[in-house]
């Protein structure tokens, strides 16, 4: 059988329904381009940066170049946009997409949608040019899925100054960022308030969790705060409740599901390009019924879930998008990428459990994409509490 070029079958760039078509013409053309660069400048490194456990920082000047901070606030984007964006970053690498997760979504998305004006103005130059890199600090070492109504980190006013107190766990980037914005429960009115911490200020510290198996590249990391004083200068303005803090965390949400949506775009395509070069009893893999039923389920799979989120990323262009529906996406295309990612690591046998050829570390990296912004069992609850007007947990 003759030899097939996998980069010439059809629907290489794996959009079956032709989704993409939805886009402007200048959004396509910008989507070419950053899938372009990624597969130059990330896919051919990422394994060996996810091997060693370390992060890129090389690679911050050349993100910031790309110039794909902010697409939708600052740039002007369709969300439809900004979500094939993300998707692409997952499917280069999935460390790489939650690097820039943290700091564009959680962190930038706190000062754009929470800060003041005058705040806005002259933190956010230096954060869509990558020249302050941002963390987001919110869960605890016992707070996750619970810490809207149980956050244990504390906040008191002293004159023109907050005194901050208490841990943060897995907060991603914090090992070398410039800035955090840290959530802390207002010991005056209960309610949870943003701070913007410069970490080099005294009684801030940050160390890196260890032993992951998954998201290696990106640096998480346990954060402890001794009396550290803030400026009320850099308490963001909008930030005095939890449900200022949610609107912050619907978005991301969604950005995540996309992850998702990306997850499943890379398991297709090292799963086909393995099932077509493989040879197995004198012939490839993907001439037995068994594989293609595996490879149209994991495309399936891709193609509900981003359906799903097109649609989704409408209805948040239109203002009309809402918890519960970034809720149940969250939840639906994750359990559709673990899925996928499971028989794609099958169709790979042995090789699907090391990294040399690319489906371990699309495999163990969808755990944590399952886990993270509210988990599949919080975000169906969600879902469920909308549609029987019955709250399920507290």
């Amino acid at each position: 059988m003759a030899t097939i070029d996998v980069d010439n079958l059809p629907y290489a760039d794996g959009d079956f329904y032709a989704f993409e078509e939805l886009l402007s013409d200048k959004e396509r053309d910008r989507l070419l381009e950053v899938r372009a660069w990624l597969k130059a400048e990330v896919t051919p490194h990422a394994a060996d940066w996810w091997n060693a456990g370390e992060f890129p920082h090389h690679m911050i000047p050349k993100i910031a170049e790309l110039d794909v901070m902010s697409p939708v606030y600052r740039q002007g984007h369709s969300n439809l946009f900004a979500g094939l964006c993300h998707a692409e970053f997952t499917r280069a690498d999935t460390s790489f997409a939650t690097f820039l997760g943290v700091h564009d979504g959680l962190f930038t998305g706190s000062i754009e949608a929470l800060a003041s004006e005058e705040q806005k103005a002259a933190w956010l130059p230096d954060i869509y040019a990558m020249k302050k890199i941002g963390a987001f600090g919110l869960t605890e070492p016992l707070g996750g899925s619970d810490v809207a109504g149980g956050t244990r980190t504390t906040a008191r006013r002293d004159g023109d100054n907050w005194i901050l107190n208490g841990e943060k766990r897995w907060i991603g980037n914090a090992t070398f960022s410039d800035w955090v914005v840290i959530y802390a429960r207002d010991v005056a009115d209960n309610q949870v308030k943003g701070f913007l911490v410069d970490t080099k200020t005294e009684g801030y510290s940050a160390t890196k969790i260890e032993n992951k198996i998954a998201l290696r590249t990106v640096q998480n990391a346990d954060i402890v705060l001794d009396n550290v004083v803030v400026s009320d200068d850099f308490h963001l303005k909008g930030a005095n409740s939890f449900k200022d803090t949610n609107k912050v965390l619907k978005v991301t949400r969604l950005a995540v599901a996309w992850q998702a949506v990306g997850q499943q775009m890379a398991a297709f395509d090292v799963a086909r390009k393995y099932a077509v070069e493989r040879q197995q009893f004198g012939k490839p893999l993907a001439s037995f019924q068994l594989v293609q039923e595996q490879l149209v389920k994991i495309l399936g799979n891709t193609v509900s879930s981003m359906g799903m989120m097109v649609r989704l990323a409408q209805l948040e262009d239109l203002g009309r998008a809402k918890d519960e529906q970034s809720a149940l996406a969250k939840a639906f295309t994750t359990a559709r990428m673990r899925e996928s990612v499971a028989l794609g690591r099958s169709i790979l046998g042995g090789n699907g459990i090391v990294t040399d050829y690319g489906m371990a570390k699309i495999f163990a990296d969808a755990e944590a994409i399952y886990s993270y912004e509210g988990t599949y069992e919080i975000n169906t609850l969600v879902t469920g509490r909308a549609i029987t007007g019955v709250a399920a947990f507290v």
